[in-house]
């Protein structure tokens, strides 16, 4: 690991481990927005995390994907919920911007609350690291879901610690061409996001120990 990257995981290590109920997380939650059916057990591992990371447009559902929320990773395209900047003061947001990288602009969204800031993530030392581990061309406008981001971010992070995932569809089904999300309605798979990389890379992830899925 090189040291600007280091510096840089330093900083967003120490800022989601101060949204943490231990310091450091051992047990750290991504909730996708995929729809899950109802599930005690998995609701329960989801608010018994130290720290619990959900995206974009997502739900909370206490019967399926639990209640909590500490961090939220967003892109600037979003449909925000009624969830996404529910007690917003209390949580962290971070802003990945893989367009910035091709042409994306950088400019605030307009639906951003006036009073809350925002960190993006770096994407020399994180989206286009995760883009090499996906095999994507770096001249190509190709990157990840914000879920698999997250994912990545969180075992980066804290290495040491159990990495939980769920309400992610892409794993079993990477030859959808619509997202459905716990809130809302489905949304295309646009040609940015190669699912089957994504695929194959969370599931060599939770066969190596990385991650663990909840399905």
């Amino acid at each position: 690991m090189n040291i600007l990257l280091q510096r840089s995981a330093a900083v967003l290590a120490e800022l989601l481990d101060s949204y943490a109920s231990n310091h450091p997380p051992r047990a750290i939650a991504v909730v996708g927005n995929a729809p899950m059916p109802p599930c005690a057990a998995r609701s329960r591992a989801i608010d018994a995390a130290d720290l619990v990371i959900r995206m974009t447009s997502f739900a909370v559902d206490p019967a399926a994907l639990g209640t909590r929320t500490d961090v939220v990773v967003l892109h600037r395209g979003v449909i925000a919920s009624p969830h996404t900047f529910a007690d917003y003061t209390a949580r962290l947001y971070l802003l990945v911007e893989p367009g910035r990288l091709h042409w994306e602009p950088e400019a605030i969204p307009d639906w951003w609350p006036a009073d809350l800031g925002f960190v993006p993530v770096p994407n020399h030392e994180f989206t286009v690291a995760l883009n090499d581990l996906l095999g994507f061309d770096p001249a190509t406008p190709t990157w990840s879901t914000t879920g698999t981001m997250a994912t990545y971010l969180a075992t980066e992070l804290f290495p040491e610690a159990r990495v939980l995932l769920t309400g992610t569809s892409i794993v079993d089904t990477p030859d959808q061409t619509t997202f459905p999300h716990a809130w809302g309605d489905p949304v295309a798979v646009t040609a940015e996001h190669s699912l089957i990389a994504e695929s194959t890379l969370l599931r060599t992830w939770e066969s190596t120990g990385r991650i663990e899925i909840l399905r």
